[in-house]
This record gives C-alpha cells, structure tokens and sequence, in this order.
C-alpha cells in the first residue's frame, strides 16, 4: 500500500501482466510515479545475469523507486518472484508484493454505509481500489473516491428525493455497458445495496446480460443511524423485533394496521415527506398517540440532529422546526432509551451529537 507517499519523479517498475498490473499501475502513476512495466513472458527462464541485466533494463538504467512482483499473476510462479527478488535486491532495489487486479468486464455492487468513510468495509474497500469505473449515488461516501479510487472513471447517477436524474434504466445500461467494455465496474451505493437500494435490480439486469455480478454488503443505515443518536432497534424487555419500511409513498390502511400488529420498533425510511400521513395511519390503526418517537437527520454526518417526541406530536414539531431528509424515523418504546442513552456512536471525527 502506498498511503499518502509522494513517488513524483520517481521510478516503479512492474513485473507482470497488462491486466493484473492495471490497478498497480493507476495508483502508481496518481502517486506520482514513472511507471515502467515488465511482462512476465519477458523475464529470463534461466541465471544469467547478464539476460536479467536486460530484461529489467530500467533497474540498470534508473533505480527505481521500488519493484513492484504483482502476486497471483499467472506468468509468475514462485521461482521467478523469487529470481526477480534476488536482482533486485544485488541492484539495492526494494521489492514489493501487491496482489493482482481482479479480472475485468464483472460487475461488483458495493454498499458504501450510512457515509461516513471509515464505515466501509474492508472488502468495500477493496473493491473501490481496484474498480476501474465507479457509478456512486448521492448518499454514498464519495468525498475522496479520487483517493480510494485512483485512476478510476467515476460517474454520478446520484438520486435526490423525488428528482432521478439518471433513471434507473439507463443506470443498469451503464453498467453493463462499461463490465462489457472490459472494466471492472463497482456500482457504490448509500447504506446496503439490498435496503431499498434497487441492488435486486441491478443484479437481475447483470445477470440477465450475462455479467457476472457480485454484492459487497454494507451498514444499513435503517440500524447505524439510530444507533448514532443512542437508540438500539430492540432491546430485552423493551423490544425483539423491528420492521424496516418505506416511507417514500403513503402506505394503505392495511400496511397501517400489519404494521400496529406486529408491535416492536418501527423504523421508517425515506419518510419525512409523508410523516404526517404516517403518524395519522398509525394512530388510526390503533397506535396510542403517546407512543415514543423520534426522526434523525443526517445520521453519521455532520450537523446531526434528532428530534424527539410521541407519534401525536412529531409530525408538527417536525415541520416547526423544519426536519429535512435524509432522515431516519424510528417509532416505539426504545426511543427512550435516547434520554438515558443519549447518542454513544462516534465515529468519522464527529463528537456526541
């Protein structure tokens, strides 16, 4: 891993193939480096010091930084990683083992968390790095994808409430137009990409197109957000379940009255438009209006705020205050817990919000 080392003018030399390289290769060169690259099919199958003197010619002529040996690269069996090792280090080269570039032309769905950076996971990670194009949404981590992306193509088709300025058709032709172009593409999404973020879909149109296809998980934000502001989603003695829902459109009387049945938490997603609609279908179906409940907005981000009340009053101090998505509203008993808790997850710089 190269961090944040400044290589400018400096020269890095690759031992591999064009397609195992290429992530190497990108980072490299965003560092700063004079890249130079050696196919394994050029290297010397014997000793002779003079046919290794040749063939890594600017290890002769320029020491370079460092020798990156691609690992995993099916032209380097072990005795040439090895042999190449030895020149290197006879020539005061330092070597460095980096895993190969996975294949291209595939398609990896990636759940980016609830935002902040440091929620992504290792394997999200690891597949932003060695993406070559990467389509994010608005509610994404994509502040530094220049940096956990290095030389990688990057398209927005991010989604506002209401406002889908690139549909969702056209994002799944996007798709499948770069994985058959020969990229590796990662399609980076806010929260899990199967918690209403049409993940399904895009994996039904890969597969369907025959792109192979593969989902990284991510933190859904339908539980990290409440538990940024202190407030778990069950609890013994309070609560053992939740329901996870949509709020984007009105529900009918019976998702309302399924919904009282089932008891536990209640958390509502993409609902702050609808919130009066909702709180109104809840208590009609027999919710008591004193109910705990509280919205979070901007959960893990900075300027964090939530509101707390009952399921009567919230719709209205929501709209005096002004609540704005994103937004996470959470309806039931655990909601105090917040008072007692108050909010315990830090995370990303931010302090107790």
């Amino acid at each position: 891993m190269i961090g944040d080392l400044d290589l400018t003018g400096s020269v890095v030399l690759l031992i591999g193939a064009e397609s195992t390289c290429r992530r190497a290769e990108r980072r490299y060169r965003a560092a700063g480096a004079r890249v130079r690259r050696v196919g394994a099919s050029e290297l010397p199958a014997g000793d002779d010091p003079v046919a290794w003197r040749l063939a890594l010619l600017p290890v002769a002529q320029l020491p370079p930084s460092r020798c990156v040996i691609i690992d995993g690269d099916p032209g380097l069996p072990s005795f040439r990683v090895e042999a190449v090792r030895q020149h290197c280090r006879r020539n005061g080269v330092p070597t460095v083992i980096e895993p190969a570039a996975e294949p291209t032309g595939r398609v990896t769905l990636v759940g980016g968390g609830p935002g902040p950076e440091d929620l992504l996971t290792v394997a999200a990670r690891t597949a932003l790095a060695d993406a070559d194009v990467i389509l994010y949404d608005r509610l994404a981590p994509h502040d530094r994808l220049a940096e956990l992306a290095p030389g990688a193509t990057l398209v927005d088709v991010g989604k506002r409430p209401y406002h889908h300025p690139v549909g969702q058709d056209r994002i799944n032709e996007l798709i499948i137009n770069y994985a058959r172009s020969g990229a590796a593409v990662v399609r980076l999404k806010g929260g899990d990409p199967y918690v209403f973020g049409r993940g399904g879909e895009e994996v039904e149109a890969c597969r369907a197109a025959g792109i192979e296809v593969r989902v990284v998980p991510g933190v859904s934000s339908a539980i990290a957000v409440p538990g940024a502001a202190g407030i778990p989603v069950t609890q013994r003695g309070v609560s053992r379940s939740f329901t996870v829902v949509s709020g984007h459109e009105p529900l009918g009387d019976e998702d309302f009255d399924a919904l009282v049945r089932v008891g536990g938490t209640l958390v509502i997603m993409m609902g702050v438009a609808n919130l009066h609609q909702l709180g109104a279908g809840l208590v009609r179906a027999g919710l008591e209006p004193d109910t705990p409940a509280a919205v979070i907005e901007r959960g893990l981000r900075p300027g964090q705020r939530t509101t707390v009340g009952t399921i009567g009053s919230l719709p209205g101090e929501a709209a005096r205050i002004g609540v704005r998505s994103p937004a996470v509203i959470i309806v039931g008993e655990v909601v105090r817990a917040h008072a007692d808790l108050g909010p315990l997850l830090i995370t990303a710089g931010l302090g107790p919000t």
